[in-house]
């Protein structure tokens, strides 16, 4: 499957994979993908249930990155179009 790139970047450095930022990020982009995939292979139940995975990992890193650091989590927020 091909990767989509989100415009916003969050990554602290290039080579960044592992901060809370640079997760919901790579996450936030397959979930736009696998949300267009379900959408139009409505029986395809394994892409759903990886569809629902990924937003609740997402969820999860929002949340920590909420107790860690209030303004990151503010800012990925209204930046990706995600709930405060």
């Amino acid at each position: 499957m091909a990767e989509k790139k989100v415009s916003v970047s969050f990554k602290r450095h290039d080579a960044d994979t592992g901060s809370p930022e640079a997760q919901i990020e790579n996450l936030t982009a397959q979930i736009t993908l696998l949300q267009g995939h379900v959408a139009t292979n409505k029986k395809d139940f394994d892409a759903k249930r990886s569809l629902l995975r990924k937003v609740a990992r997402r969820r999860t890193f929002m949340k920590y990155l909420k107790s860690k650091d209030i303004e990151a989590y503010t800012e990925i927020s209204k930046k990706t179009g995600l709930k405060v």
